[in-house]
């Protein structure tokens, strides 16, 4: 199916409000249109993101069943904000979306963007695999008492990154309740792939962890464990850089595992050729998930993160 490639044919396929509704019918029915009452496969467009089948003349709503249904905004916006989302590197914040975008409310930004950071975690995505480092690290800022595993009032993150011949490959990020092994052995079967080689650090909880080739860092008595796993903690650098950076905040509130996945699809497509596919990948997600209310986004998140 045919994508923008960039800015100059986001804004010529999108120009309408006709064409923004055509583009969502085309990735509804990929195969062509058929009606869901006589599988007929001619419509008309009609008012309200409706259409109507010309032989049984059924109507019904191409954004029922979609993140986009009951939202009284046009699709034309909703398609800017996914293309701010995703076109820019470090994606935007919601003050930036609420001021380029012109909404009178912060809120409604804010709300936006954590519904389209739902979107990108695909489904059918595939495990990791082959030598995998894993560790953790933790969110929150600077704060006294220890630091690293056992610090207080942070939130502790493990990381995996898939190396590769020259570089690394993909990643996957996780917030966990605590480091012991039943955390770690949950995300990494949830992760990776059986029999894939596992480089950690000497943490015991690792130890015990089957159906993975384990290897340990020899490097293990260095202070400095950025030269023990030096791919995950570049890594969590890029991570804690982009919360500051993007979102200008270290704790992002109750469901930080959202901000985490959206880190995560930016990474994994940091090589893509043509910043319109992912637009395509998040347009692919936003028909296929079910809708998402207000409420259910306003009672995961503090007060504190609303402000920020």
């Amino acid at each position: 199916m045919e994508y923008p490639k960039h800015l100059i044919e986001f804004e010529k396929m999108f120009a309408s409000e006709q064409q923004c509704e055509e583009y969502l019918i085309n990735l509804r029915w990929k195969d062509g249109f058929n009606c869901p009452n006589c599988e007929y496969n001619e419509y008309w467009i009609l008012s309200r993101h409706r259409v109507g089948c010309k032989n049984c003349s059924y109507k019904f709503s191409i954004t029922s069943g979609t993140i986009f249904e009951q939202s009284n905004k046009p699709l034309s916006l909703w398609y800017r904000a996914i293309w701010l989302m995703v076109a820019q590197k470090n994606g935007i914040s919601a003050m930036g979306l609420q001021k380029i975008m012109g909404f009178g409310s912060y809120q409604t930004a804010w709300t936006w963007l954590h519904k389209l950071r739902r979107l990108t975690v695909l489904p059918d995505r595939r495990l990791l695999n082959g030598q995998i480092e894993v560790d953790e690290t933790y969110l929150g800022g600077k704060k006294k008492g220890n630091r690293g595993r056992g610090a207080e009032g942070k939130i502790p993150v493990i990381i995996a990154v898939e190396l590769m011949t020259k570089g690394t490959g993909r990643i996957r990020l996780g917030v966990i309740p605590d480091v012991k092994r039943k955390s770690l052995k949950s995300f990494i079967e949830d992760n990776i792939e059986k029999d894939s080689e596992l480089i950690t650090d000497g943490w015991r909880a690792y130890k015990s962890i089957t159906g993975y080739t384990h290897t340990i860092s020899n490097d293990t008595v260095i202070s400095d464990d950025e030269k023990i796993l030096p791919n995950v903690h570049r890594v969590a650098s890029l991570l804690k850089r982009w919360l500051l950076g993007t979102h200008q905040k270290y704790l992002v509130g109750n469901n930080t595992q959202h901000y985490l996945d959206e880190f995560t699809f930016r990474y994994n497509r940091r090589k893509s050729l043509s910043r319109g596919l992912l637009f395509q990948r998040v347009m692919e997600q936003a028909v296929k998930h079910e809708p998402i209310k207000y409420s259910e986004i306003n009672a995961s998140y503090t007060d504190k993160e609303k402000k920020t």
